[in-house]
């Protein structure tokens, strides 16, 4: 989805999708090693129940793309929340190498 949504410059969407998509990663490793992830949003919560360590260059990345869940799920829950209002183009496009970056670490582990 964060794939289609950067071909129609809804860059809010690709910065939603993109942490999103890294949740349900980090959550797919973590029940891969046994363990029941908990009911949340935030990858930091997750990144520390992961059975491997993680790149450090990698877990900061992750971490940026929790800026982006309340605000662009719920634009107007909390105004101002992203300093520059809404993600723009280069927003999203970190986000989405972000989350390709995880996928393919993940691809790694197999």
């Amino acid at each position: 989805m964060a794939e289609l949504a950067m071909h129609s410059s809804l860059f809010n969407q690709v910065c939603f999708h993109a942490q999103q998509a890294a949740e349900k990663t980090l959550k797919s490793l973590i029940i891969a090693a046994g363990v029941l992830p908990p009911k949340t949003h935030k990858l930091g919560d997750l990144l520390g129940l992961l059975p491997v360590a993680i790149p450090d260059d990698l877990r900061r990345k992750l971490l940026l793309l929790d800026r982006y869940y309340i605000p662009t799920r719920y634009p107007d829950a909390l105004p101002g929340s992203l300093a520059t209002g809404m993600p723009d183009k280069s927003d999203a496009e970190e986000a989405l190498s972000s989350s390709r970056e995880l996928d393919a670490w993940t691809i790694g582990l197999r």
